[in-house]
């Protein structure tokens, strides 16, 4: 299935995606598409219904995040090796996390906002999961059996804020609107292997990034074994688990950063794709 949620910031309804590409209305079924709808026997109750009994919808609607009331938002750093090369750190021993502010999270065409006095904000095309249910202790030969379904991430990550004023990434990854997930979650039935999805970013129509999750450092699988160990992951949580290389802050010879009326597409095979224009705050 591919889960959705439609309408204005803050007021999203719950849908699917149909065979055809209709959005389908599911309000009749589930508050939202949220941890607690994430439950196996939630997912397999939408996953009986027929699509075609279900409203249909405006394609013109507004797409939102596709997971609503999300717990934590976890981010894994340098997970791709050609990355880590192109940002000058070595590979790391283990999953390197940060967190994301849940008030960065925002729909998958939502306008990015480049923050007062912001001149390096940068893309990250990432590979996201949502926990389905209460996780803890798990080895990585069973992770996969916690993951509710996946998504395209977009890490937009302001870099000065994150190196260079002091503290963690939080600082550069948490700004409004630096979080797009969606358009849709895809239930993990529908992706047999998590470490085989092609991905790209282009900004303005130039190819910035290329890459497959088969070159990340720690799999899907590793990475939810090893966050469990640290805390408990509960259902409706999100992972973004790393970006591969093309980022602007690599490019030579100067890094290039996104400016105001620059336009990002963002696709991950299977996954959907994601349309973001760059604005920038009022009085910035």
């Amino acid at each position: 299935m591919k889960l959705l949620r439609f309408g204005a910031p803050g007021a999203e309804a719950p849908g699917l995606l149909d065979q055809n590409g209709v959005i389908r209305d599911l309000s009749g079924h589930v508050d939202d598409i949220n941890g607690a709808a994430l439950d196996t026997t939630v997912l397999d109750r939408l996953r009986s219904l027929d699509p075609a009994t279900l409203p249909a919808v405006d394609a013109s609607v507004r797409i939102g995040p596709c997971v609503g009331a999300v717990g934590k938002f976890l981010c894994i750093g340098l997970n791709y090796s050609d990355h880590a090369a192109e940002a000058g750190m070595p590979i790391p021993e283990h999953p390197i996390l940060f967190l994301k502010a849940n008030s960065a999270i925002a729909g998958p065409d939502d306008t990015i906002m480049l923050p007062r006095h912001s001149r390096h904000t940068d893309w990250e095309v990432e590979l996201a999961l949502v926990i389905g249910k209460t996780c803890k202790y798990v080895g990585s030969d069973t992770a996969l059996e916690y993951v509710a379904g996946y998504c395209v991430a977009n890490d937009v990550s302001e870099r000065h804020f994150q190196s260079k004023l002091t503290g963690q990434w939080t600082k550069g990854k948490s700004c409004d609107t630096f979080g797009p997930i969606g358009p849709w979650l895809v239930t993990a039935d529908e992706v047999p292997d998590p470490q085989a999805l092609d991905m790209t970013l282009d900004v303005n129509g130039v190819r910035r990034q290329t890459g497959n999750t088969s070159t990340m450092i720690f799999s899907v699988a590793e990475i939810i074994s090893h966050m469990s160990r640290l805390m408990t992951l509960h259902p409706g949580d999100v992972i973004s688990t790393g970006t591969p290389p093309g980022v602007g802050m690599g490019m030579k010879p100067k890094p290039v950063f996104l400016q105001e009326g620059d336009v990002m597409e963002v696709w991950i095979d299977g996954l959907g794709r994601q349309h973001q224009t760059v604005g920038r705050d009022a009085g910035a």
